[in-house]
């Protein structure tokens, strides 16, 4: 038995040849037996190599759901937001409760705990390498993904489908929908509910509830991101912190609290995840707007990605709450002229990228008529007060409120208190020039320098040839609002009017102004609502004709006389040389003019529209006469019973006569289309 086990060992150990007096038939197995066992290694090797991929697809399976889960929890978070009207109460209850379910907060906090593990996310410089600068892509510094941005946009339109948006939206079903789409959605409801010249009067009602019809999130949550944002206990910076909060928005909450100084504080605090899902949706945006753009071309009356970039401006300055520090302490030094205007004051050290702490205040809110008129307040002379600083921050300071909604304004002793500095408005000093000259230019019915305000506040040279059609347009506009009297403006009607005709010749019209445009719908709509006997559109001029004392105005007419002096000297002395030049290329015979009729060029395209298709009908014609003759000469070969020269003619001709046609119903379309919109 030993023997055969050593020799059973021998022959693992050594190949056996024939020389060795082993049979064919043994070397045959013993050669399978090795093509095994090879096999069998290479698959052990396989199975590993397997193994270890899938360990590292596993890996990065799982560190992708933690990053995610804050996108995920928000989504969750928002998504619970919606209720109906009917049954409100009970069903904000539950959802409360379920809101504060102790699986949920301890999954906010693990998502908290994970944004604490990453690293401060900085804005890499600008690099130069040998193939050109690199700088980091939107989607890289927000992490996004083609399957994240996939998954939220299959999210929106499951919402969507919930809602019935194919079918039609009711106000109601309108508002739903953008909470539960979540704070990006919530923040375009906003910004739609101030423009009525958009949507009917009754969705602008319904959807600037979006305010203040939002979920708290549970007090853990608010206490995390505080030690988060502090990165130390929150007993060395507050001795209190009321866990109710005051108010609940898409973006963020406040809280009131006190400083270990003994100071009553307000804390804003953001809520977690908000950007990240902000940067999705506007990414989905671009796209949309990048294809609309492409499908809809010269059509479209909106510029589709300016809105979607003016949004996202919008949204990076509101979720960075150290924007919104500054802004309370320059707003404070402007306030520091008036003795009716305030503002909170904000406590720098203290605030974060996404966390405000600020002055709290305790003011009736100017929505409260009635508790102001039990208080001894004039409402007339709050709303006049109101506008004439309102007047004050944009065609003097350049700075100011952009979203002066009802629940941002407060009276508290005597004094104006304006909240939530978050969207400001800025204007430079020719802007604010060329308001100005606009308004008076409608109080005067002046076509001509509302025409030149508009070009020069735009920021866009005009071009002369159109210049005629732009007065005409502008005629218009100055006969149907310019003749009413300034209580019975429009204002929302008139810039809407104005926006519209300024694109459709070309003028963009800056990001400013429509802030500036906004802005004083939502004061209009305020004074209207609270305040009815007060005319902003009338305090507004009245602001501008007494701006200035009488010295004021001579000091500013000689220097615009100076001005106009200088350009008119330098004009002269200009058009002497440029006659000097053209009476010595007369002399020698050498001058050439050049003339334009203004308006020409739609005849004199119809007319080589004209020539065109006469020139292809002749072609035409002398196709067919042609194939006629080759037909009738019975040329070979024959394709059809007719010559293939002439069969080539005929199909020509056929084409180009269906060209013809098609061209003469398109142009037509055209030309219908574009006096429809003239």
């Amino acid at each position: 038995m030993d023997d055969h086990v050593n020799n059973q060992t021998d022959s693992t150990d050594a190949i056996p040849s024939a020389d060795d007096g082993v049979s064919t038939a043994e070397l045959k197995r013993f050669a399978r037996e090795e093509r095994r066992d090879e096999h069998d290694e290479a698959r052990d090797e396989r199975r590993e190599d397997r193994a270890r991929a899938r360990a590292t697809r596993e890996a990065q399976r799982e560190a992708r759901i933690d990053t995610s889960k804050i996108v995920d929890l928000d989504a969750r978070l928002q998504n619970q937001e919606a209720d109906s009207d009917t049954g409100a109460s009970a069903q904000r209850g539950a959802r409360r409760e379920r809101l504060l379910d102790a699986e949920e907060t301890q999954e906010a906090a693990h998502i908290i705990a994970l944004r604490n593990q990453l690293p401060k996310q900085t804005k890499e410089p600008e690099t130069i390498g040998l193939f050109g600068s690199h700088r980091r892509s939107f989607s890289d510094e927000y992490h996004l993904t083609r399957r994240s941005k996939i998954k939220r946009l299959r999210q929106i339109g499951k919402i969507a489908m919930q809602f019935d948006a194919l079918k039609g939206l009711t106000p109601v079903k309108m508002r739903l929908m953008f909470e539960a789409l979540g704070p990006t959605f919530v923040k375009v409801g906003q910004i739609l509910s101030m423009r009525s010249e958009i949507l009917p009067q009754s969705f602008c009602d319904e959807l600037s509830k979006l305010r203040a019809d939002a979920d708290p999130m549970p007090y853990s949550i608010v206490l995390e991101t505080l030690e988060s944002e502090y990165r130390r206990p929150l007993s060395e910076v507050f001795s209190a912190i009321d866990p109710t909060p005051l108010g609940s928005a898409s973006l963020a909450q406040v809280h009131r609290a006190t400083l270990l100084s003994g100071e009553d504080v307000a804390v804003k605090v953001q809520r977690p995840g908000v950007r990240v899902t902000m940067a999705e949706d506007v990414s989905i945006m671009r796209s949309l707007a990048r294809g609309a753009t492409k499908i809809m071309h010269n059509a479209q009356v909106v510029d589709f990605q300016g809105v979607v970039e003016e949004l996202w401006d919008t949204f990076d300055e509101e979720t960075n709450f150290l924007n919104e520090a500054r802004n309370l302490s320059e707003f404070k030094r402007f306030c520091d002229d008036f003795a009716y205007m305030d503002c909170p004051t904000p406590y720098i050290d203290l605030c974060t990228e996404h966390v405000l702490v600020m002055e709290y205040v305790e003011g009736i809110p100017i929505a409260h008529t009635r508790e102001l008129i039990a208080d001894g307040y004039s409402l007339k002379e709050i709303g006049t007060k109101l506008v004439d600083n309102y007047a004050c921050q944009i065609l003097d300071a350049g700075f100011f409120h952009a979203d002066p909604h009802p629940g941002n304004i407060e009276i508290r002793g005597g004094q104006i208190v304006l909240l939530d500095l978050g969207m400001t408005g800025r204007l430079n000093a020719s802007t604010r020039a060329a308001l100005k000259q606009m308004l008076f230019a409608v109080a005067k019915q002046d076509s001509a320098g509302l025409a030149d305000a508009l070009l020069r506040f735009a920021g866009t040279e005009t071009d002369h040839t159109d210049y005629p059609s732009l007065l005409a347009d502008l005629d218009g506009i100055v006969e149907e609002f310019g003749t009413v009297n300034l209580q019975d403006l429009d204002l929302a009607q008139f810039l809407a009017s104005l926006t519209q005709m300024a694109r459709r010749h070309g003028i963009e019209i800056p990001s400013s102004i429509t802030t500036v445009g906004r802005a004083l719908v939502t004061l209009e709509g305020l004074l209207d609502k609270f305040i009815p006997n007060v005319n902003m559109i009338e305090i507004i001029s009245e602001h501008i004709e007494h701006s200035k004392t009488k010295t004021q105005v001579v000091k500013d007419e000689a220097r615009q006389l100076a001005l106009e002096s200088h350009e008119a000297l330098h004009g002269a002395l200009k058009s002497l040389s440029e006659a000097n030049v053209a009476l010595h290329m007369l002399t020698r015979g050498e001058l050439r003019a050049n003339f334009e009729l203004v308006g020409s060029q739609e005849p004199l395209q119809q007319l080589s529209d004209m020539v065109n298709r006469l020139t292809m009908a002749l072609i035409v014609v002398g196709l067919f006469v042609g194939s006629s003759i080759v037909y009738f000469a019975g040329m070979k070969p024959i394709i059809f019973g007719i010559p293939v020269v002439g069969f080539l003619g005929y199909l020509a001709a056929f084409v180009l006569s269906c060209w013809i046609v098609i061209d003469i119903y398109l142009k037509g379309r055209e030309r219908k289309r574009n006096r429809k919109h003239k």
